[in-house]
């Protein structure tokens, strides 16, 4: 093989962590499974030294210490690519936020609704270090409301303590002037980051100021995730470049990581749907990734995640930047059994110490799967342990009774998250990954039939490894005979950020154009959202 021909994916998951090694051919030739740690970055860096530990043959210390030859195969690892929790951990837990300054470009228009008003108080205290409304912001034909006034801004700025700053202007997808004078103006002046939301959100005043407020929010959280990581890297002397997931199942930069960091949010299950469809060649199917503690289901158009057109809640704040459509279900293999009950409640990471299956005492929905013959490939021993511990169990028939009527209804709960998924359409196949995908009955109605594709366990980290990189542009222009010159614009402003985020050039193409008509304007007006995706840059 050639010098710089591998690459390792990561992805971090709510009970455990994976991580791949894909060489130039794109074959999965080294794999691990490691526990997601409390702080994340431990089980991070487990999976890492596990997964290294496996592609090479020497079985030498991660650490460094070991043959010559073994690290002669790492310096081969030009790129690694992270799909991590930590921003949505942070915002759920309200731990490690940053003090962010709200300033939104809108008065007098939007002064009834002040910023921040839907929040949940306990968000808004640790996050909000003061809000304001301004005079500035344009209407949706990018005729300005009002002039911006500076002094304004300052004045704001000069009575707030924060870390970061948080401009959102409005209608700024048609018209960003205001957001970017005032960007330059508190970084020249006062020296702090800001997030602004033209960046960030699509039309919708609130939920696109939501947006940026958690971004200006996460920049300590991204801060310490990318040192976390190139830390690692240079720790274990691999060469390699780092990227992050993005929630649309595409990669970007550290760089553009530590700008852009809430777009990290829902790369998870982004990643699950892009390794999906690699491993398994299926590009328009349902997808089910069943964990240790949930089951998320998404669908595939094009080999690419079906994008919510919902707004989306996180911890307690809706926002509007595009998400997978996932529907979320308690049910994993660490689900406990109780009675005729499966959850939601799971022993999660702890399964390998809790599950009968494994010597534990913890009857779980793996236990149950079990017994009614549904293994995952090179399960040793598990049928024996289980036979062993229900047989020395007083009322072991109560227990096989439980286990299999704890399986028929987390059956039933899946059919019916698969029935909500499908939407009426019964031809497409459900492609089962995650290291629970054993857990589904082997026919379901409402797919055509249901792949395991090889891989299947670790397919989040294979989503991240193979992932490409993207810019997305949602925004507003006339309808008249300029309009397909406007859409030109749009596209290479969209390829740019494509760039931007680490795509090659020579690579990128437009891979989702989206028009909407505007009524009731005195203007005629189309609302158009432009995608483009290409491969990393070398």
């Amino acid at each position: 093989m050639a010098e710089g021909d591998l690459r390792v994916g990561i992805d971090v998951g709510g009970t455990n962590t994976d991580a791949v090694v894909l060489d130039a051919s794109d074959r999965v030739i080294a794999k691990a499974k490691r526990p997601t740690s409390p702080d994340v970055t431990r089980g991070l860096r487990a999976a890492l030294d596990a997964v290294l530990a496996e592609l090479t043959p020497y079985g030498t210390d991660p650490a460094g210490s070991g043959p010559g030859a073994a690290h002669a195969v790492w310096s081969r690892i030009t790129r690694v690519m992270l799909g991590t929790t930590h921003a949505t951990n942070a915002i759920l837990e309200r731990r490690n936020l940053g003090r962010v300054a709200v300033l939104r470009l809108g008065a007098p228009a939007t002064t009834s609704v002040p910023p921040l008003s839907d929040w949940p108080a306990d968000l808004r205290e640790v996050v909000s270090a003061g809000e304001a409304v301004v005079p500035g912001g344009h209407y949706v034909d990018g005729r300005e409301i009002g002039p911006l006034d500076p002094d304004a801004v300052r004045r704001f700025l000069d009575g707030v303590a924060a870390d970061a700053v948080a401009v959102t202007s409005v209608f700024s997808p048609a018209n960003d002037e205001h957001e970017r004078v005032v960007e330059e103006l508190v970084r020249r002046e006062y020296g702090l980051p800001v997030s602004v939301s033209h960046e960030l959100g699509s039309l919708g005043l609130l939920e696109r100021e939501n947006a940026t407020v958690l971004n200006a929010a996460l920049y300590t959280v991204a801060g310490h995730v990318i040192s976390a990581l190139t830390t690692a890297l240079a720790e274990r002397g691999l060469p390699a470049r780092p990227y992050l997931a993005q929630n649309d199942g595409t990669l970007m930069t550290v760089e553009h990581a530590a700008r852009l960091p809430v777009s990290t949010i829902g790369s998870g299950p982004a990643n699950s749907l892009r390794g999906a469809a690699f491993l398994s060649g299926v590009e328009d199917a349902i997808v089910a990734d069943v964990g240790g503690t949930s089951t998320d289901l998404g669908v595939l158009v094009g080999g690419f995640p079906r994008e919510s057109a919902a707004a989306v809640e996180i911890g307690g704040v809706l926002t509007n930047f595009r998400m997978p459509d996932i529907l979320a279900i308690a049910l994993g293999g660490g689900s406990v059994v109780r009675g005729h009950a499966v959850g939601p409640d799971s022993v999660g990471y702890r399964i390998a110490e809790e599950a009968l299956v494994f010597g534990g005492g913890t009857l779980t929905l793996t236990d149950a799967a079990v017994a009614a013959g549904r293994l995952p490939p090179g399960a040793s021993g598990w049928r024996e342990r289980l036979e062993a511990a229900v047989t020395a169990a007083d009322m072991s028939e109560d227990i096989r009774d439980t286990l299999q009527r704890a399986l028929a209804v987390a059956d039933e709960l899946a059919l019916d998250a698969v029935d909500r998924m499908a939407l009426g359409r019964a031809d497409r196949p459900l492609v089962a990954v995650g290291g629970g995908a054993f857990l589904l009955p082997a026919r379901i109605p409402g797919v055509s039939r249901v792949v395991r594709p090889e891989h299947a366990e670790v397919a989040n980290a294979v989503g991240a490894a193979i992932a490409l990189a993207s810019g997305r542009v949602d925004t507003i222009m006339p309808a008249g005979e300029s309009r397909s010159k406007a859409i030109e614009r749009v596209k290479e402003e969209a390829a740019a950020r494509a760039v931007a985020a680490g795509a090659d050039p020579s690579g990128v193409q437009i891979v989702d154009l989206l028009e909407v008509p505007l009524s009731y304007l005195s203007e005629p007006a189309v609302r158009v959202h432009v995608k483009a995706a290409g491969p990393l840059a070398r």
